[in-house]
């Protein structure tokens, strides 16, 4: 099975320390869910960087659907499918559920004057309520500041956004942290659901007790290598400990 995702060899530097060192590994066999794991300076943020645009590679390719793209910025991972989603996400607090859902990729209504035209708030509202019922996610209303969510109910909106736009990919970058343990719960559950939809994801946590239990495969990283690429059922959380450790 072509993976969605092949990274091969991949390297960067960051002035004279070499951050990420050769590194090939895949991503998005099917519906997966790859748990990436690694202690603070292992490499892990270093690849999500990469594959999300932030920054560029120095050295190494990128392949997706087994075709080689060149990944320059935020805008050229969306393109191929890849959505981001940080601990901190991309919102605007004060803005409502549903424009941020569509915040840039907004629909509007009537004549375009100079490339532009009138939001369309109905119909901006709902789609973000059945986008948000994809995942289970029931709010009071889209127009809901997002300010007044719970850090889990962002994670979900943030979730929703990218499955209705169709990312064949999720990467989620510790999205359990600081988060209550019913929050961390419900968190979880999202991701599976991606799984259920046939989204892949990558899964960034230094919580192994968050990442191994819904993980189809982890993947550990240490001083900018990959050293263990191993099915769930393979390993267990004290094995993956010693790993870091």
């Amino acid at each position: 099975m072509t993976p969605f995702v092949r990274c091969e060899k991949l390297s960067k530097w960051y002035g004279g320390v070499l951050a990420l060192k050769d590194v090939t590994v895949e991503f998005g066999r099917g519906a997966e869910i790859v748990g990436l794991v690694g202690d603070n300076g292992a490499g892990k943020s270093t690849l999500i960087k990469i594959l999300s645009g932030a920054h560029p590679a120095d050295q190494g390719r990128i392949l997706v659907d087994g075709r080689e793209v060149r990944i320059r910025s935020p805008r050229d991972s969306m393109n191929a499918g890849i959505e981001t989603i940080y601990q901190y996400t991309a919102m605007v607090p004060a803005m409502s559920i549903a424009r941020n859902i569509f915040i840039g990729r907004e629909i509007t209504r009537g004549p375009r004057i100079a490339g532009c035209g009138f939001l369309d708030r109905t119909a901006m509202g709902r789609i973000a309520v059945e986008a948000l019922a994809k995942v289970e996610l029931h709010l009071r209303s889209p127009e809901t500041p997002v300010q007044e969510l719970s850090g889990g109910e962002r994670q979900g909106v943030a979730i929703a956004r990218a499955i209705h736009f169709r990312s064949k990919m999720l990467v989620l970058d510790e999205p359990t942290n600081h988060l209550s343990v019913k929050e961390t719960n419900k968190v979880l559950e999202f991701v599976v659901q991606l799984r259920e939809q046939g989204i892949s994801s990558i899964f960034i946590s230094h919580n192994l007790h968050h990442v191994y239990p819904i993980s189809d495969r982890i993947v550990v990283m240490a001083r900018g290598e990959k050293i263990a690429d191993v099915e769930r059922a393979q390993t267990s959380v004290d094995a993956l400990t010693r790993m870091i450790v």
